[in-house]
């Protein structure tokens, strides 16, 4: 069964997460997808480090099935080994800034000269327009400016979510433009720039709110775990751990209210519709409170399923790891990486097919593993090669 994207030729110049995880999402699906690092390896490789080289749990996950070159093209053979990786590219990912991207000639105007037909795919903290293209930015920075942070944690002590949704999501949406220019280009011939910013990101996940604002003139202040828009929508605490309910809907509701025998809750002007559930939403997860201090977390779960109502233990990273259910489910593949001792587990990509298989998961390369391998494949001869070790040009 052949991949959805055998055949395209990815360089993947990304950092950190948004970048390299777009490139994951593409060699996923067959790209054949080149990383370049730096010599001695990009700082995003030893965040988290879990291994004896020092990779990191980022890198390892986000880095899967590709191949790996270490390359200084500010040297002019580097520059003349990137040429000709652009050259045979059909997509080239670059998450930095704007200036950056320039002074390096990676912009777009600058790598088209090489191959007219590339598409770059860039992913940035605030996009190439505006005051604030310049500007370098992380996960974080586009939480906290989209309003996300201020509505979560606890009143008065605004969170920040340590999970880096944004940058995930940044990486799947340039995963998303890079398959439309694709497209696109098989029914023009050309390439094109495609940007995905965190900021878009986080902004699109916080649009609800933005949009209310905006017509309302609402100003929402933060509830802890309880959401403001339907109830019970909470962390609860059990005999024995913690568990999520979230209901919402009149019909969810009801199932609820019976389940915990107070029926009625439903005629309660309080709780009237979700508008209401939401705005006296501490009076019910009191009620929900209490009748999950009575059982404990498989008793409240099991009850919970019978009735239908959206419900989950709360999971510590190793209870998630190792929850049967989810490796029944076939979410994660375990691989071996050198020098670590047991098979890590690695989570499948998010996008399944009936037809076309997603690639079985590859380890993450060991930096510049694959440098031999891509220089033979660009037509250098292994004197030549040998002269480029010697050179610290890889």
């Amino acid at each position: 069964m052949s991949n959805i994207l055998e055949g395209v030729r990815v360089l993947d110049l990304g950092r950190f997460i948004a970048g390299p995880f777009c490139a994951a999402m593409l060699a996923d699906l067959g790209a054949d997808v080149i990383r370049v690092e730096r010599i001695g390896g990009n700082e995003d490789r030893f965040v988290l480090p879990v291994a004896p080289d020092g990779s990191g749990a980022i890198f390892m996950q986000s880095n899967r099935n590709k191949r790996c070159m270490t390359l200084d093209f500010t040297q002019k053979a580097g520059r003349e080994i990137l040429n000709r990786l652009i050259e045979r590219s059909d997509i080239v990912i670059a998450n930095m800034p704007h200036r950056t991207m320039v002074n390096l000639g990676l912009e777009y105007e600058q790598i088209k000269e090489v191959n007219p037909s590339v598409i770059l795919v860039t992913a940035s903290a605030f996009g190439w327009k505006g005051p604030y293209r310049d500007r370098v930015g992380f996960d974080g920075v586009a939480q906290t400016m989209s309003g996300a942070v201020y509505l979560s944690g606890p009143p008065g002590y605004p969170t920040k979510s340590v999970v880096p949704y944004v940058d995930y999501m940044t990486g799947m949406s340039a995963a998303f433009g890079a398959v439309a220019a694709l497209y696109d280009r098989k029914n023009t011939g050309r390439g094109q720039r495609v940007e995905a910013t965190l900021i878009k990101s986080a902004l699109n996940i916080s649009s609800a709110f933005l949009i209310e604002s905006q017509l309302q003139g609402v100003a929402r202040e933060s509830t802890g775990n309880r959401s403001p828009l339907a109830a019970p929508s909470d962390i609860f605490q059990t005999k024995d751990g913690w568990i999520i309910v979230q209901v919402i809907g009149e019909s969810l509701f009801r199932k609820w209210a019976n389940l915990i025998g107070r029926p009625e809750l439903c005629d309660d002007p309080r709780f009237v519709n979700d508008e209401e559930r939401g705005r006296n939403g501490e009076a019910i997860s009191q009620i929900m409170q209490a009748w999950c201090a009575r059982h404990n977390t498989q008793e409240a779960l099991d009850l919970l399923a019978a009735s239908k109502i959206p419900a989950g233990p709360l999971y510590t990273p190793t209870q998630a790891a190792q929850d049967k259910g989810l490796q029944q489910s076939e979410v994660y593949q375990h691989i071996d990486y050198p020098g670590v001792d047991k098979p890590i587990g690695l989570v499948q990509s998010p996008v399944s097919f009936s037809r076309q298989a997603t690639r079985n998961l590859k380890r993450a390369p060991a930096l510049g593993e694959h440098n031999v391998e891509i220089l033979e494949e660009l037509g250098y001869q292994l004197q030549e090669i040998d002269s480029f070790v010697r050179d610290k040009v890889i």
